[in-house]
Order: C-alpha cells, then structure tokens, then sequence
C-alpha cells in the first residue's frame, strides 16, 4: 500500500502506519514462563480473543507472543472494513443446516456493531463510521452476478439489504458506468492501525501480558516456543493467520494469501463534490478480479485487490511485493533484527543492522531494546 505524500511505498509496512506512526514496541519474552492460556500471534484474532477472554474471566492468566510488533501483518495493512461477510456459509449450512447458517449470518451482523460498541467502551478512536458496504456493476455481467449475490445474501436473513438501480447508485457515489449495487447496513470504515493499537492498550490494560519481538517457531501442545524461552499453559491458541506457514510442521496447512493496496492523496471539496461518497460507505464490485476501497478519515480513497504473485512454498514476503524491507526471510519465521544502537541518517538509506530508513529516527527493533544514539 503506497502514498506519494505519506511515504509509504512497498516495504514500509503500511500507508496506515505512514499516517499513525510506528508503536512503542513492548518487550519480549525474557525466558521460560507460564500462563493459564498462551495466545500466538497479535493481531485482530489474538487481541480480541485476548480481550474476551480475560473480560469473561478476569483472573486468568494470559500471555500473547508477538512476532514482530502487534499489528505488523494482516491486522496493519488491510482495507479497513468492519464487514459481515463469512467465507464458507454454503459449506456450513450444507453441513449444520440453513437455519444454522441464518443465525451464524445474524451474529456476523451484530458482531459489527458490537466492535463499535467495544472501540466505545474502551475510550479510543479508530476512524469508525458505520455507513454500511456499497457493491456496484458495471457491465451487464456484473449486474447478474451482483443480482443473484443480492438474492443470496437475503435468502440468509439479510432483509434490510437494499437493491439499487443505476440512478440510486449514482445518488450515493459516482462510479462511472455503473448500472446497479447493493447495499448493506452492516458494515463500517475503521482506521486498521489505529483500532489494533487501542486493542492492544486495552487488553493490557485489562492486565494481559503481551510480549513482542518474539517470534513463536513451534507449538506443542501446552508449549509456545520461542528462541528465548518456552511459555507453557494448558491452552495454547494458534492466531497467526497468515504466517501459520512459518510454523514447525505447518508449511502446507495455510496458504498466505495476497492483496495489494494503494492510497491517493487528499481529495479537495471540489473533487468529494464530484465523487460523491457522502454516506463513506466501502465500496466494492462485482469484478472477478475484485476491488475494495473507503474514503479514508483524512479525506483520501485507499483502495486494493488481488494481483500480488504468490510465493512458492507457502513463503511470505512480509514487508511489501518489493521485497525491499529489512525483514524479508523468504517464509522463515524472523527473529527481531540486531538492534545497532544507531539511527538514520539522510546521507545514508538504511543502517544495514537494523533497516532504518527514517531520517532521524531509531529503529524500532533498537527502540525497543532500549538502544539510543
């Protein structure tokens, strides 16, 4: 995901971390320890397990390992959509029944406005506007497709979805050609960075430990291992997503999917004038090589899809499809970069012992192992 004016370009991360700033990474694992339940992984999945867990039972002892920093992967660099969407409901209902399915589509809807609630609750600010998802045609193809789509997703409950024509989409976003959308109520924009950052102050907080800079490269059963100690506990829960690959034994049990982003610059009034776009709806289509996009809270369009090649291997290339950052392993599971106790400077690109390319600034590997000028 890149922006001319933030900085970003592939291998920074994400424009999201361009626009929050880099976090204040927390210290790793400092030997073996236990816990009541070990999480891998701090992202989306393992914050939110994290957070529930320990709200449903406050004296519970729960450590999350981190790889790198909470949010680095998928969690920091995804098209900030609150969504309602459930991958594999035909399978589900053709296995536990249509009425199962029905009720797994309601608490998908609920599970919307239940983050905003919680973003709420917790005090922080994650860009959130809840203006529903907005998927248009534009050929007559895409018309169909998006027609039985829209039949599909009422057939599971979904009875306030809305079908619009090619004048009522235009009265909501301009998209040239359109000849049709739909639209749901269930959906938000959310800053991706900043509602992993709130989760991640929230969950310690709460009083869970979270540990980064510690890569876990096996889990046995009651056992996370990491290259500076084991954290042992009954339960030990896998929320690695897509760098589960990088895991003993798992190579072939998840492919790491792609996705590439982009981010424009900020559009002046003339050009929202233009566009539309009032009710900051995501927006989507009926492609088959699809699209995602929000009008950003900085007044930006950040849009992405499929088209970045994958690895061979089940490999990741975990800083951007240049290959360029600092961290790429070529699918192994990284461990934190040799902090150099130095920072950037603008004659130098990047100090090769730890992949700075801030002008000014420590890495964050050195910042946080207290290493300073």
């Amino acid at each position: 995901m890149s922006s001319s004016v933030s900085g970003a370009v592939n291998g920074g991360i994400s424009y999201w971390y361009a626009d929050d700033g880099l976090p204040d990474v927390r210290e790793p694992l400092a030997g073996d320890a236990s816990a009541d339940v070990v999480i891998v992984g701090g992202g989306y999945t393992g914050l939110w397990t994290a957070y529930y867990l320990k709200k449903a039972v406050p004296f519970l002892r729960i450590t999350v390992l981190e790889q790198k920093f909470c949010g680095y992967g998928a969690s920091g660099r995804n098209g900030g959509w609150l969504y309602n969407g459930i991958a594999g409901r035909d399978r589900y209902a053709k296995r536990h029944g249509h009425d199962a399915a029905v009720r797994l589509q309601r608490a998908m809807n609920d599970t919307v406005d239940e983050v905003i609630r919680a973003v709420a609750e917790e005090g922080f600010d994650a860009g959130i506007h809840k203006g529903g998802v907005l998927e248009v045609a534009r050929t007559p193809a895409q018309w169909a497709r998006l027609k039985a789509f829209h039949e599909h997703e009422v057939s599971y409950g979904e009875k306030d979805r809305v079908l619009y024509g090619a004048r009522e989409t235009a009265e909501r976003i301009r998209v040239a050609d359109a000849v049709g959308s739909t639209w749901t109520p269930h959906g938000a924009r959310v800053h991706p960075v900043r509602l992993v950052k709130g989760l991640a102050a929230a969950v310690t907080a709460l009083g869970v430990t979270i540990h980064e800079l510690t890569p876990v490269t096996e889990i046995r059963p009651k056992h996370a291992v990491t290259p500076y100690g084991t954290v042992r506990a009954p339960y030990v829960l896998r929320c690695t997503e897509g760098f589960t690959a990088a895991l003993k034994g798992q190579r072939r049990t998840w492919l790491p999917m792609n996705s590439s982003m982009i981010a424009t610059e900020p559009l002046t009034e003339e050009q929202w004038e233009a566009v539309g776009w009032a009710g900051l709806e995501t927006l989507g289509d009926m492609a088959h090589a699809y699209m995602y996009a929000q009008r950003t809270a900085d007044g930006r369009i950040a849009l992405g899809g499929r088209g970045v090649p994958y690895r061979f291997g089940s490999r990741t290339d975990n800083d951007g499809p240049s290959g360029r950052g600092p961290t790429t392993t070529g699918g192994r599971n990284p461990r934190p970069s040799r902090p150099c106790g130095k920072s950037s400077s603008s004659s130098s690109r990047r100090w090769p012992e730890c992949g700075s390319s801030t002008p000014g600034r420590v890495c964050w590997a050195c910042r946080a192992t207290g290493a300073r000028r």
